[in-house]
């Protein structure tokens, strides 16, 4: 499977800037991956797609407000700092990304809040990637939570507002999990009473966390995939929830994997029995055609951006045709793009 198989125009206007309010009112295109029959509703009205016995699993990881601002020592020039993941909690070491990166240099300080607390730079990752040290009192997710802003993708083209601490996380993120720079965007569509009206269904809902890095938003530049190279995501899956999501394949039921976090996870633990495991860790998964896949039987995703790991996951479980088939549909109905854009439910 080469990349140039999957490149598409994706018109600027279909892009959406704003989520749809309530999340729940966007759309649903559904797939059938038998037989490419194309179904179209409102987001809502998915609850009557499952059946009791079903299993929805969903990634509970929340997004911290990991965009700040400081300055750098001698020059004052305004430096932007995204925290991308905590390396080592103990030595508050962090790999982060730069803008501009051209005026941060190996042995910077990045000062914060009045000079309250900064940062060092501790080595060159990418372009626009490096390693710091910080240097702070107290917990650094607590100082986010008053400096940051919400880490929105370039995309967008605006700037975070106060609604995106908000709109920018599922329903069902947990508190405890505060560490990706990205939601399960095919999640954001969920609200509380659709999940509590698919318990009282008899659906079984699952939880796993994966950690969402900006391997996400990375671009595929490689033509031949198998030379792409995913950016490993922390993951957990617990017995508990592997148990949920083993009755359900004992039974003959459908799993319901809510995004493409969901199904690297999934998918990083399969036992040859082809059942889910116990497991966390780390996973560099990258998962594109062909695919055989041992967990997941049905897959809901948003429309992503041309050449992302996210398309190929999707063509991988709806195959290429359908994948094209739905894409072009999208496009010309107005499907609303990306992460705060409209859904995809393939089965």
């Amino acid at each position: 499977m080469k990349l140039s198989e999957f490149k598409y125009n994706l018109p600027k206007n279909s892009i959406a800037k704003f989520p749809i309010d309530p999340r729940n009112n966007s759309n649903l295109m559904v797939i059938d991956r038998e037989t490419g029959e194309i179904e179209e509703m409102i987001f809502k009205d998915i609850v009557n797609l499952f059946q009791k016995g079903d299993c929805i699993v969903l990634n509970e990881t929340k997004v911290f407000p990991a965009r700040i601002f400081g300055k750098k020592e001698k020059t004052n020039a305004q430096i932007e700092v995204m925290l991308l993941r905590e390396l080592k909690a103990e030595e508050k070491f962090w790999e982060v990304q730069v803008e501009p990166a051209r005026k941060v240099r190996i042995g910077n300080k990045i000062y914060f809040d009045g000079n309250k607390f900064f940062c060092e730079i501790n080595d060159n990752t990418t372009s626009r990637g490096r390693t710091v040290v910080f240097t702070y009192d107290g917990d650094i997710f607590d100082i986010l939570q008053k400096l940051g802003e919400m880490p929105l993708p370039e995309y967008l083209k605006r700037e975070p507002t106060e609604f995106d601490k908000v709109s920018y996380q599922c329903v069902f993120a947990n508190p405890n999990n505060l560490a990706s720079i990205a939601p399960p965007s095919a999640g954001l569509h969920f609200t509380t009473d659709m999940i509590e009206h698919l318990e009282d269904k008899g659906v079984r809902v699952a939880k796993v966390n994966v950690n969402i890095g900006h391997g996400v938003f990375d671009k595929i530049e490689v033509e031949d995939l198998t030379k792409h190279r995913m950016n490993s995501e922390y993951f957990e899956v617990t017995r508990e929830n592997s148990e949920k999501i083993n009755k359900t394949l004992k039974a003959k039921k459908n799993v319901y994997a809510i995004g493409s976090s969901v199904v690297r996870a999934l998918e990083s633990s399969v036992l040859t029995s082809g059942t889910v495991k116990p497991n966390k860790g780390w996973t560099d998964k990258f998962i594109f055609p062909p695919f055989n896949f041992k967990i997941t039987t049905r897959l809901l995703t948003n429309f992503h951006q041309p050449s992302s790991p996210s398309l190929f996951l999707t063509a991988a479980f709806a195959g290429k045709e359908n994948t094209i088939k739905a894409y072009k549909r999208a496009i010309k109905n107005n499907y609303r793009f990306l992460c705060y854009g409209d859904a995809l439910l393939i089965k």
